[in-house]
């Protein structure tokens, strides 16, 4: 299992997307062992986002992630990344396909709803900036075997 770290956006959370975005990474059979509300600061999103310090778009970035309330998840499953990032689709909401979140819910190149980590590197190194120690938690959901089949010894 592969744990992934998303961001619902001030865009997602202003337009009252929460709900509808959480339930579809639950309905992909992907778990929530983490989730809460907050205000990012700038401190924060100066750490998160250091890798594009200097760019064009930076400002601007720091400044709408700090601008509103955000939902912070620990989403896990099998491929849980890939998953995660084929169900957000492409970036750019008018570029993004029929089906996924920012296809469906997003039109606008600037406010594109939803942040996935890209990489098991970056989704340890995310979830240690949002989550303190004991937020992602463990545990057992009845109805993954009907999620996943374990019949061969492994989750597929």
């Amino acid at each position: 299992m592969e744990t992934t770290f998303i961001i619902l956006k001030p865009d997602a959370v202003q337009r009252c997307l929460v709900g509808s975005i959480v339930t579809r990474f639950e309905q992909k059979g992907l778990q929530v062992v983490g989730m809460k509300m907050m205000k990012i600061s700038a401190e924060l999103a100066a750490e998160h986002y250091k890798d594009h310090a200097g760019k064009g778009f930076y400002a601007g970035l720091v400044r709408f992630m700090t601008s509103e309330p955000v939902v912070v998840m620990a989403l896990r499953g099998v491929g849980a990344i890939t998953v995660c990032r084929n169900l957000m689709g492409a970036t750019f909401g008018s570029k993004a396909a029929a089906g996924t979140i920012r296809g469906d819910f997003g039109i606008s190149n600037s406010f594109n709803l939803v942040h996935g980590s890209d990489s098991p590197e970056a989704a340890t190194r995310e979830l240690a900036l949002f989550f303190k120690s004991g937020e992602v938690l463990d545990y057992a959901r009845a109805g993954d075997s009907w999620v996943y089949d374990t019949s061969a010894g492994k989750a597929e």
